[in-house]
């Protein structure tokens, strides 16, 4: 059938275009994964979404199709913590694997899943890699205390694919957004969303809402899912996509923190991670916090 009709309606720039619903955005959303449209549509779509901004109905309807397409991870004895890792570090040191750690110690299944998308960052894999924590080569069950990283390919090729337009055009797309508020579990799961632009907090919690989901949203290190050390964040909590207060947070920055690393190497991160986790160093109170939210979010599933 082809998307020509709806970049007519979506391609007439920031003022002339017009939303679609969510119907309408499942179905374009759809033939984009199936690889139905050729490079030059593919492109077309990319840069007429980043110009007119996805609308939470139109960003619900996209979730649709990819929840559709989704090579599911099966579900498991307990709701599944699902982490998105997309960002990397630019400037702080990625713990993204730290708060996947903790949360396995206390018994929940994590589920990690992201894909490198610029080649100036360090990615989760990295740190992953120098903890001893491979990527799965096939989609599987997590068990309860476990921490599981997941590459998108897996879950669908087609998003791999929309994220990998980045790096011809240097631009982010609606992929970027929806990786992190998607649920790629068959069962319960709590999404962990991060923002780094306060209006995304706005938009997403819609998304959030009209998705049912269960969900922790907070403005993360970096875009990345975990809280940052140097802060406490303020937390918001969604239960079938009812709003719950979880984190009013603070103002302030800290400068106190024992051996926090200077820069984004892997490897001293990793080694952070590790005396955290041995108790030789303490746990930044933002994180702890964030483990807790998770916690009780996890028990209200």
């Amino acid at each position: 059938m082809g998307i020509s009709q709806y970049l007519k309606e979506i391609g007439r720039g920031k003022q002339g275009a017009r939303p679609l619903d969510r119907v309408q955005a499942a179905d374009l959303f759809g033939q984009v994964l199936d690889g139905g449209v050729s490079d030059i549509e593919l492109g077309a779509f990319c840069l007429a979404m980043r110009i007119k901004g996805e609308t939470p109905e139109e960003m619900a309807g996209f979730l649709d199709a990819t929840q559709a397409r989704l090579h599911r991870v099966p579900a498991a004895s307990r709701p599944v913590v699902v982490l998105p890792s997309y960002n990397g570090a630019r400037r702080l040191p990625v713990l993204t694997p730290l708060l996947a750690l903790l949360l396995a110690r206390r018994g929940l299944p994590v589920l990690v899943h992201g894909t490198a998308t610029e080649s100036s960052r360090v990615f989760v894999t990295e740190v992953l890699g120098a903890l001893g924590i491979a990527a799965q080569a096939e989609i599987g069950p997590i068990a309860a205390g476990t921490a599981a990283y997941v590459p998108t390919e897996l879950l669908h090729p087609g998003l791999k694919r929309l994220l990998d337009v980045r790096r011809v055009v240097g631009l982010r797309n609606s992929a970027h957004s929806l990786v992190k508020l998607m649920n790629p579990c068959a069962g319960p799961a709590v999404i962990v969303g991060s923002y780094t632009h306060p209006e995304y907090a706005v938009s997403m919690g819609a998304v959030y809402e009209l998705m049912g989901a269960t969900a922790l949203l907070l403005r993360g290190t970096e875009g990345e899912a975990v809280a940052d050390a140097r802060r406490l964040p303020q937390m918001e909590g969604f239960v079938a996509g009812r709003r719950v207060v979880l984190e009013a947070g603070q103002r302030g920055t800290l400068t106190d923190l024992p051996g926090w690393p200077e820069g984004t190497d892997a490897h001293a991160t990793a080694s952070y991670i590790r005396e955290i986790l041995d108790e030789k160093r303490p746990l930044p109170t933002s994180i702890g916090l964030q483990v807790e939210h998770i916690l009780r979010l996890a028990g209200l599933q």
